[in-house]
């Protein structure tokens, strides 16, 4: 994090999450390199169903103790993901404050903000896998998917996380598609990796 930012207005939520070339606001990305522009706005509308099913899913939870972590899990399995619209919601039917409910969903790794694509890209960067040329591997990644860790490519296809150990360092470098797992990787081996996806 030592050229990234991340701005946090307390009254309004509205994140900004800044680097050299990628921003994203309000659920947008882009990326100022290719000036591309992708909206994954959450559409309550279209998620009616869902919606009303967590709905009875904090009803009947809200008056349990600890029961914001089973409320954002039960969300993120619906929606894949704890888009700001979902959080208010739950702060607003558990009355529980949006600043508590943003700091679960920000402080574990299990939860995400973002919507992800078909296939998640997942490189170690473990302290074996880094020393073997974990840098690299994930430098051909944002390349190859034109975008940047935490982000989703713009037809929904990819996203690329940056993770810790998962506990495969014979195989180091390693990097996952889904449950997929690749090891032992030189930088060269991402493009044909990728096609495999595609």
């Amino acid at each position: 994090m030592q050229t990234k930012s991340l701005f946090v207005i307390s009254q309004t939520f509205r994140m900004l999450y800044a680097d050299a070339s990628v921003y994203t606001i309000y659920g947008k990305q882009r990326s100022e390199e290719g000036g591309k522009e992708m909206a994954l706005a959450f559409d309550m509308n279209k998620n009616a169903k869902k919606v009303e099913e967590l709905k009875k899913i904090i009803e009947s939870k809200k008056d349990d103790k600890g029961a914001v972590m089973p409320v954002l899990h039960a969300a993120q399995e619906m929606f894949g993901y704890l888009p700001i619209e979902i959080q208010k919601m739950i702060s607003e039917e558990m009355n529980v404050p949006l600043a508590e409910i943003y700091g679960v969903a920000t402080f574990y790794s299990r939860f995400s903000l973002n919507k992800k694509g078909e296939y998640v890209v997942g490189v170690c960067l473990g302290t074996a896998c880094y020393v073997k040329g974990a840098q690299g591997i994930i430098d051909n990644v944002k390349k190859e998917l034109n975008i940047e860790v935490g982000q989703t490519t713009p037809d929904l296809k990819f996203s690329l996380e940056a993770t810790r150990c998962i506990g495969a360092c014979g195989l180091a470098p390693v990097m996952t598609v889904n449950e997929d797992v690749y090891g032992k990787l030189l930088a060269s081996d991402v493009a044909d990796i990728l096609k495999k996806y595609q």
